[in-house]
């Protein structure tokens, strides 16, 4: 039996990759249409888990003085024999990542970006012997990487121009111009956003990319990736040529994420070719330029599961690690005309909006339609098409984003029924109460105010679980109640079943209306509780008072009725 090659989960080293035979999708390509087109400074803008850094440490590979040629064995750009010759292994670069720069202070992200700087200028440290160099220009190299108790100590002087000086140091060692490559070079700026320091971190950033990319001599070509184009934020002062590729161009669309012929070929090798269409109905649907596109992270991990067992359930797995603040932003600051639009999407609707591709962090909150701009940006939502210059039909990609849009409702739906407390302590007791009434109009109300989950993408026997859980989330504020669902009694399983302390015993059947006919299901929910016996859990518990309810649901509307209360 032949041993198959590892799946490269969570690789991003490009060396790795191809010396410990793991799986590797050809994408050097990308090389070659790069080295055609490269500007003096080149920004790819994708989404997270997209293959940015696998992307930067393969062009660090290929183009870094002492290249190893076997590396790429097999692969396309060895046929680019001309690129191959003025490029391959002519260069000195600097290549660093800024995704791990975080804190939540101003002083813990710099000393974070001070580390990342200072241990990509550690690799250089023949600079320290360098005949080529003068003795001021070693002092300035050290200044760079000098360290006390670990810690790399240089100031925000020094830190601004690092990057420039650093490449004019190796270049004059080499007499070679210098290529910088700078990985998720914004997420700096969303993480100060986040924390409160922004203003700060942008004045950090904008001298330190400012100083290494405009007017540097010793610069042969740079190229940085990152989720969004920030350039009004005057980050990119002065680079009014940069070459810019984001996801709504069709150049170099097919190189982040993974086509439908690269995700069969994949499932091919692993012999599970059986779950093309589930990988299609959960991580596809994404649109760059004109090309539909796989997010690599969910393939890889779902074809991991798919290898220990054939039958495996896709998961949100792209969803569990690119974290979801943004569409908890989004929700946050929703109207209602914006509630209405997200149904829309997570029923599989399309919406057409326009997309600002140059937003900055600061303009993120002066009006709800930017938020859009940011989901489409960072892979929440895709376009399926242009409408006017700016306009862009859009559309939720897959199953398994419109999955973490639900969830992350629900849990808008908590922590708002949390947040009106008293009106939903009125609530609960409406039901030991027998208020029918009551209840219909507070919870059409909450309908109402709040995102409902109109007919989504289900089969129509299970569209009654959404409203199923929103109301027995409602009822448990009531924290000294015991509430069960779906809890055998009878001949059957009931709904809710509540007991309270003052031995009042409460059953709810609950129905979705299919045709809209709200009396109807409540009838049926009526008809099933007598005809299940769903009392008789509460009778044997020794519940002295029994009340009982069916409720039915159609979209934003509801309907309320009550049995009728019987006392023991």
């Amino acid at each position: 039996m032949t041993t198959k090659k590892k799946l490269p989960i969570g690789i991003e080293d490009f060396e790795k990759i191809r010396k410990n035979d793991f799986y590797y999708i050809d994408k050097t390509s990308l090389i070659a249409e790069l080295l055609s087109n490269w500007g003096e400074v080149n920004l790819f803008t994708r989404p997270r888990r997209f293959g940015k850094s696998l992307s930067m440490s393969m062009l660090k590979h290929f183009l870094e003085i002492g290249c190893e040629e076997e590396l790429f064995d097999g692969l396309k750009i060895l046929r680019e024999k001309e690129l191959c010759k003025k490029y391959m292994g002519k260069f000195p670069v600097i290549s660093i990542t800024l995704k791990g720069v975080d804190g939540l202070s101003y002083e813990a992200a710099a000393a974070a970006m001070r580390s990342v700087v200072g241990t990509e200028a550690e690799r250089f440290s023949f600079l320290v012997e360098s005949e080529r160099l003068t003795a001021n220009e070693k002092e300035k190299y050290r200044a760079i990487i000098r360290l006390e108790n670990g810690v790399y100590t240089m100031d925000d002087v020094v830190l601004v121009s690092a990057l420039k000086t650093l490449s004019m140091l190796i270049s004059k060692h080499y007499s070679e111009k210098t290529i910088i490559l700078i990985d998720e070079y914004d997420v700096p700026l969303d993480k100060a956003f986040q924390w409160g320091y922004y203003e700060e971190m942008v004045s950090l950033i904008r001298g330190f990319l400012g100083n290494a990319l405009k007017t540097n001599e010793y610069l042969q070509f740079a190229v940085l990736t990152g989720c969004l184009r920030i350039s009004k934020e005057s980050i990119f002062t002065g680079l009014n040529n940069m070459n810019v590729m984001s996801i709504t161009d069709e150049y170099f669309d097919e190189y982040f994420g993974f086509t439908d012929a690269e995700v069969q070929e994949l499932l091919d090798y692993y012999g599970v070719e059986h779950a093309f269409k589930t990988m299609k109905q959960w991580y596809d649907g994404y649109r760059f330029g004109n090309t539909s596109i796989y997010c690599p992270w969910d393939v890889l991990k779902y074809c991991q599961a798919l290898t220990k067992n054939r039958n495996a359930v896709p998961e949100n797995y792209w969803a569990n690690t690119s974290g979801n603040a943004m569409v908890r932003r989004f929700i946050d600051k929703a109207n209602q005309q914006t509630r209405n639009e997200i149904e829309k999407l997570i029923a599989g609707e399309s919406i057409t909006k326009e997309i600002n591709m140059e937003l900055t962090y600061n303009e993120l909150d002066s009006t709800i339609e930017h938020l859009w701009s940011v989901l489409f940006t960072t892979g929440y939502l895709t376009q399926q098409g242009r409408e006017g210059q700016k306009g862009y039909t859009l559309t939720i990609p897959n199953r398994e984003i419109r999955k973490l849009f639900i969830s992350q409702i629900k849990e808008w739906f908590k922590d708002t029924t949390h947040a009106n407390a008293s009106q939903i302590k009125s609530f609960c007791a409406a039901f030991p109460n027998a208020d029918a009434d009551l209840i219909e109009k507070m919870l059409n109300d909450y309908l109402w105010g709040t995102i409902s989950i109109r007919d989504t993408a289900v089969q129509n026997d299970r569209k009654e679980n959404f409203y199923h859980g929103m109301l027995l989330g409602l009822l448990q504020y009531q924290d000294n109640w015991l509430i069960k669902s779906n809890a055998e009694s009878g001949v059957g399983f009931s709904d809710i079943l509540i007991e309270t302390p003052e031995r009042t015993g409460i059953v709810i059947e609950v129905k979705y209306a299919h045709d809209g006919n709200l009396e109807k299901c409540c009838r049926e929910a009526e008809e099933q509780i007598e005809g299940m016996e769903y009392t008789a859990r509460l009778v044997e518990d020794g519940m002295k008072t029994i009340v009982r309810y069916g409720v039915a649901f159609y979209k934003k509307r509801c309907k309320v009725t009550c049995c009728g209360s019987r006392t023991r």
